[in-house]
């Protein structure tokens, strides 16, 4: 089990509060009204001493009493020498026995918290376990478990994010502390289907009862545990590519009857197994798949991705993209701090936008991020990565605009900039890094996986769109230059002082008299900056950005329709210059020689390329003769 100390806590909180999934307002909504119960939590500094690595879990429920009762075997690591232990727990839930190698220990009550008397002081690294047997009627503050009807039929269920597994059973609430392992067993009158995190190990029907035992061993936070019970039907897919890297794995569904025909259509539930094949070939096999994923439907209005079953009010495909992204991004790698929240959110509204793309096609996914850079731009400022002063303004936290919107177009932005291979290979060593796996991240994480990748500092992007604010406004000029080139000159204004230039690979696209198109892309890292492109037409028009790789608002494009000298074709950077000296001209023009005269007319070099050293030069006035194969050129510059 991995721990981190963080009084911020991890951040991945989402849908559980009634939500339109197609819209990154409604869901930074329904996480924001999640939140605000956790902005108002203090981690309890009682249970800060000790690991959780293991529970078993068994509940009696009935969907028609709002009532639980259970017993929790839990075992644990002391993290220094402790004689008691503590847990969160509900005081409306009464513990009737702890037991510790079927010894009786005593325990006290009080202020949502167990405190378990040890027999013995317990020595940092040792571990033990205790039974704790309870019963009661769960607080409703959080809503955490729920007793409904739906369609005249009894359904129980419960949601705990962020803080709400305290109010239905004794655990350790903090987010910073993943369980190793859990066991679940439910206890429920036989006519009901039983849910639960992991896989159906048996169901054993004793008289009226019905237990339903369910394994998961993978390392989950307590928030994340779920149940649910009531007369589910149940629909199987099946995921996976087929393959010996990837293997079939099963989804399992449990619908309600009365919406199992709608529910099973091939736009709501049938697209399950696409979008997992499409995640697995994206980024890694499914990270959950040795045991299950599915979904339970439940009452509230949107989702929560319980790991492995993701509690649905809906069936939509986005719903259901979001969702399952989750179980890459938030489930198997958390957030490791409210600053780092786009790590859950940026990246999980994009893998929704690879859906658009894949299964709606291209113009489909322009206009996805068209709808994104729109709500961006907005407003002028922003950052993505969360200040100090942000951490107890859940809207801020939760801000579509910044965490989903930008953290989703900024995630789109590195693709572009590193290109397909290297950029999803980079989020398969993130997802598959051991110190991460199954834990927790932050932004300097995925960044230095980016940057092995790509094999160069990404700092200047991060700094710019990540941890910096605002946007650029482009103004593009393209003239046709020589025969078969065009100049393209790129200029640049900031939304925020806070960045002083977006640097930035920049897509633009000529077109011709007769439909021709041409993209280029130019790597654009000053204002004022010139490039010459070869294009095979003479250019009649010209587009920034029509397919949206860029957030940026209230561009330009001017076609330069001046008439242009071939000596004003060839020139030379940088200058003024101390050490290099480039010439550029047109592609089709090669240079013979270079001479470089100083002020008094004395010969101080002579090159044969475009690219010159100049270090050894005397300071001052230079002049320099470029002779080509297409003529003469005087050109002038001075040395420092």
């Amino acid at each position: 089990m991995r721990r981190i100390a963080v009084l911020l806590f991890i951040c991945n909180f989402t849908l559980g509060f009634g939500q339109n999934i197609e819209s990154s307002s409604s869901i930074a909504e329904a996480e924001m009204k999640s939140a605000s119960a956790l902005l108002n939590f203090q981690v309890n500094p009682n249970t800060q001493n000790y690991d959780i690595t293991y529970h078993e879990l068994r509940f009696t429920v009935d969907p028609a009493v709002y009532s639980i009762s259970g017993a929790v075997k839990t075992t644990f690591t002391a993290l220094s020498t402790i004689s008691t232990v503590t847990f969160d727990m509900a005081t409306a839930l009464t513990v009737s026995s702890v037991t510790m190698n079927n010894t009786n220990l005593t325990f006290t009550q009080a202020n949502y918290e167990l405190v378990i008397n040890l027999p013995n002081t317990l020595a940092a690294g040792s571990s033990a376990t205790v039974t704790i047997t309870y019963s009661g009627v769960p607080p409703t503050g959080e809503a955490a478990f729920t007793t409904d009807v739906h369609n005249g039929t009894p359904v129980l269920y419960t949601l705990s994010e962020p803080y709400g597994a305290r109010d239905w059973w004794p655990c350790k609430q903090d987010l910073n502390d993943k369980i190793n392992s859990i066991d679940i067993y439910i206890t429920a009158p036989s006519t009901y289907v039983s849910v639960a995190n992991g896989f159906q190990q048996s169901e054993v029907t004793t008289g009226n009862s019905k237990t339903t035992y369910y394994k998961h061993n993978y390392p989950i936070p307590a928030y994340l545990v779920a149940i649910a019970v009531t007369n589910y039907q149940i629909y199987n897919q099946q995921g996976g590519l087929g393959t010996l890297a990837s293997p079939y794995f099963p989804i399992v569904n449990y619908i309600y009857p009365e919406t199992y025909a709608s529910a099973t259509t091939a736009t709501q539930l049938g697209t399950t197994p696409t979008i997992i094949n499409l995640y697995e070939s994206l980024l890694e096999p499914y990270p959950f798949r040795n045991e299950k994923y599915g979904h339970a439907q439940f009452g509230w209005g949107g989702g929560m991705e319980h790991t492995t079953v993701s509690f649905m009010g809906s069936f939509g495909r986005g719903l259901i993209a979001h969702e399952m992204a989750h179980q890459w991004f938030g489930d198997k790698i958390t957030c490791g701090t409210w600053k780092d929240i786009w790590l859950n959110e940026g990246i999980t509204e994009y893998m929704s936008g690879l859906v658009v793309e894949n299964l709606d096609g291209a113009t489909s996914f322009v206009s996805w991020k068209n709808g994104k850079i729109n709500n961006i731009t907005s407003q002028t400022s922003g950052y993505v990565y969360l200040q100090d002063s942000d951490l107890t303004n859940v809207g801020r936290i939760f801000s579509s605009r910044l965490t989903y919107d930008k953290g989703s177009m900024v995630t789109h932005m590195l693709r572009w900039k590193l290109g397909d291979t290297m950029f999803f290979q980079a989020l398969k060593n993130y997802l598959a890094d051991p110190a991460l796996a199954y834990g927790y991240a932050v932004t300097a994480n995925l960044k230095s996986h980016l940057e092995a990748v790509y094999g160069s500092s990404l700092t200047e992007f991060f700094n710019d769109w990540i941890y910096n604010q605002g946007y650029p406004t482009y103004a593009i000029t393209a003239q046709n230059w020589a025969q078969g080139q065009a100049k393209i000159t790129v200029n640049q204004t900031q939304s925020h002082s806070s960045v002083s230039y977006f640097e930035m690979p920049l897509p633009i696209r000529l077109l011709g008299s007769g439909g021709q198109t041409h993209d280029v892309i130019v790597n654009n890292t000053t204002n004022g900056e010139s490039f010459i492109v070869s294009v095979p037409f003479e250019v009649t028009g010209v587009q920034f950005d029509p397919n949206k790789h860029i957030i940026s608002k209230n561009n330009t494009v001017t076609l330069g329709n001046e008439s242009f000298e071939l000596n004003d074709t060839v020139s030379l950077y940088p200058v003024p210059t101390a050490y290099e000296l480039h010439i550029q001209l047109p592609t089709n023009i090669d240079v013979i020689e270079v001479k470089i005269v100083n002020a008094l007319g004395q010969l101080e070099g002579n090159y044969f390329s475009k690219d010159l050293d100049v270090s050894a030069l005397s300071v001052g006035l230079h002049w320099v003769e470029i002779q080509t194969s297409e003529g003469v050129f005087h050109k002038s510059f001075i040395k420092k």
